[in-house]
């Protein structure tokens, strides 16, 4: 079947995974980033941990390749009855666990032990438990419903509404076990000289995160239509005085506007380093 323009077509793309499909969605989304002009609609499918689900799946990306664009297909599997059973299907893959396995293997000349759920679970059990005590933290300090014990924070980002601070805080939680709190800007703290009474104490662990007027607008469109909350000249009142209050306690600043969470979290970490 002569497939057509995948600038024409919703590229479908598939993460494949006997574990909790992590690795495959990180590494798969790293590529696809390099086609900002490209529309792709991701489906995971994690835990795929017995033959009779990786034929179910075969069977549901097979269908997929009969669709005008060929689909993309990202494999982390690392037991070998699942890895081959997923690469009977029509589609191409691309297995990163074998290309890399083997490599790895050649230059350790050994054979790797090829178990799942080896990367992302509780094999290390402190570390786990350290993960799991950051995400609770962090739940409870979202959008400034908790301040207390926040002594306890690796980080505190601030930013006015819909700019990216629960995503950002969660992904540096359950990917770094960092303990984030994070604190909203309302109108009120932005009409101060100062930060927030809260989090002022605890300034040198604060990050700010802001946006363009555009992105924060048609964002907060999404969820307040034609709200004065989503309006461009708020948004940019708000982004204005967020940014003078960055700069007089000579915060670290993020742009979220152009960023991944990953991308935005990375930075982060950067800038507790560098202090």
């Amino acid at each position: 079947m002569q497939k057509g323009s995948v600038a024409d077509h919703v590229v479908p793309v598939f993460f494949l995974s006997d574990s909790t499909g992590i690795s495959a969605e990180t590494m798969g989304n790293a590529l696809l980033i390099q086609f900002p002009d490209l529309r792709f609609e991701r489906h995971l499918f994690p835990f795929i941990t017995t033959v009779e689900e990786a034929t179910r799946v075969v069977g549901i990306v097979d269908a997929a390749m009969q669709g005008p664009v060929t689909p993309l297909v990202f494999v982390t599997a690392a037991e070998e009855r699942i890895r081959l059973e997923l690469s009977k299907t029509t589609a191409p893959v691309i297995d990163f666990f074998e290309m890399h396995m083997r490599q790895v293997e050649e230059i350790l000349r050994t054979r790797g032990a090829r178990q799942p759920s080896q990367l992302h679970g509780v094999g290390d059990l402190k570390r786990y438990n350290i993960r799991m005590a950051a995400v609770e933290f962090t739940i409870e300090h979202d959008d400034g419903q908790s301040v207390r014990s926040l002594e306890k924070a690796d980080v505190i980002l601030l930013a006015p509404s819909r700019c990216g601070k629960t995503p950002t805080s969660m992904y540096l939680a359950l990917q770094h076990g960092l303990f984030v709190a994070n604190y909203p800007l309302v109108p009120e703290d932005l009409e101060a000289a100062d930060l927030p009474e809260p989090v002022l104490p605890h300034a040198a662990r604060c990050v700010g995160l802001t946006t363009t007027v555009e992105r924060l607008s048609r964002v907060r469109s999404e969820r307040r239509p034609g709200s004065a909350y989503a309006a461009p000249d708020q948004c940019r009142w708000e982004l204005r005085r967020a940014d003078q209050l960055y700069s007089a306690h000579r915060l670290s600043v993020i742009d979220s506007s152009a960023r991944s969470v990953e991308e935005m979290a990375t930075l982060i970490l950067q800038s507790l380093k560098d202090r």
